[in-house]
């Protein structure tokens, strides 16, 4: 996908969102220098990016969020400075990330690092899997030991990247090692309670998509609602058999699956709808626009339907601004589109009342908490989906 088209995706999504929600950052920059200053920057959730120099934390954050090729990311030099990036303006998540660079010492006396790990919710440290990592290895005891005095709330996060070009039995013995070390480590300091979450990943694949949803889901409070609701969906009584394998529900711009159903998430069918968003983003970039340039890429009226050779159907429908739905099912299942059309209908709706929030409570920052909706026998398939998977779920952006 062309940086031109993603850029005009983004703009699109953020012209065309409303206001009311929080989203749409006008202007980069102003929201970088008021970053610290801001009072509704501390309810964002933060995600550090840490690791030794080149590592590859910054091409992360490049590949993942601003869509940039990996091949192009041979040329970007080393991070010199703590880089404060909100990606909230173009994207359904709506947190900062924090790109710190590898030869700063964020201990000096000098830098308060207590008010960095304070409001962190998510500390991501990078360890080049194919180089030596003993020096990666302490610097990650240094640092996750000392946020976790500070915060323990925080979800620490090891992604063992570069594995691309390791063989497979490599990267699972590289994996094991690391994993053994860093535990063993935190052992010998006491620190049996501090929980390593490890990951492989590289940029060449859509490994390092799966582990940033793993990491941002750890964010969203809504996401048991999310994942009943998935359940809910693809386990209708009139759809017992329907063969609705898998659900994801996406975000767009960044490729980042926000929830899922509880079946195990296989890698191909993630990468399938991985791609699939892509040509999605690409045809409607090309043919979605009016002829002057103007009016949204992708709306409510975004669907896809691509049948595969082996009888498997990737169907995609828009959920809001930001989000799709991308179900994986059979192609005899699909027979019955319109009953699936239905439940994806209340799917939908639940959906924008998970969200749904007003503008004078995100102000004064008071919980809105939503009424459990009417149970009773009256056969409505919304209604019973909302009084399985909505009842007392706060509505709070994420």
């Amino acid at each position: 996908m062309s940086i031109e088209y993603e850029e005009q995706l983004a703009g699109s999504l953020v012209d065309s969102f409303p206001k009311d929600f929080g989203y749409g950052v006008e202007n980069m920059d102003m929201m970088q220098e008021n970053l610290e200053n801001s009072p509704s920057a501390d309810n964002k959730p933060r995600i550090l990016l840490m690791g030794l120099r080149r590592s590859g934390k910054s091409s992360i954050q490049k590949v993942v969020f601003h869509k940039m090729s990996p091949n192009e990311t041979l040329f970007l030099e080393s991070t010199n400075k703590i880089y404060k990036d909100d990606i909230s303006g173009s994207s359904f998540v709506n947190f900062h990330i924090w790109d710190f660079p590898g030869q700063v010492d964020f201990f000096d006396p000098t830098f308060d690092y207590e008010m960095i790990f304070r409001g962190t919710g998510a500390l991501i440290f990078v360890i080049d899997a194919q180089d030596d990592y003993v020096e990666a290895l302490g610097r990650l005891h240094l640092t996750v030991s000392r946020a976790f005095r500070v915060n323990p709330e925080i979800n620490f996060e090891v992604f063992i990247h570069k594995v691309d070009g390791l063989s497979d039995d490599h990267k699972i013995e590289t994996q094991r090692d690391i994993h053994q070390r860093a535990n063993d480590d935190l052992a010998d300091a006491s620190l049996e309670k501090l929980h390593l979450s490890f990951y492989l990943t590289s940029i060449y694949d859509h490994s390092i998509f799966e582990a940033f949803s793993k990491v941002v889901q750890k964010l969203i409070p809504q996401l048991p609602t999310l994942e009943n609701l998935l359940n809910i969906f693809i386990s209708i009584p009139f759809l017992s058999n329907s063969g609705i394998e898998k659900a994801f529900l996406f975000d767009v711009v960044s490729k980042i699956y926000i929830a899922t159903d509880s079946s195990p998430v296989d890698m191909q069918s993630y990468e399938l709808c991985c791609d699939m968003i892509d040509v999605v983003i690409d045809v409607s970039c090309i043919y979605g626009l009016k002829d002057d340039g103007n009016g949204n890429a992708y709306d409510k009226e975004s669907l896809a339907i691509i049948k595969l050779n082996n009888t498997t159907v990737l169907y995609l429908k828009e959920v809001t601004k930001f989000l799709a739905l991308v179900c994986i099912l059979r192609e005899e299942s699909f027979e019955r589109k319109g009953l699936i059309d239905y439940n994806f209908h209340c799917f939908r709706k639940a959906i924008h009342e998970v969200f749904e929030v007003s503008s004078s409570t995100q102000r004064t920052g008071a919980a809105v908490q939503s009424s459990p909706p009417s149970s009773s026998g009256s056969g409505n398939g919304l209604a019973r989906l909302k009084s399985t998977a909505l009842n007392g779920t706060p509505r709070s952006l994420v």
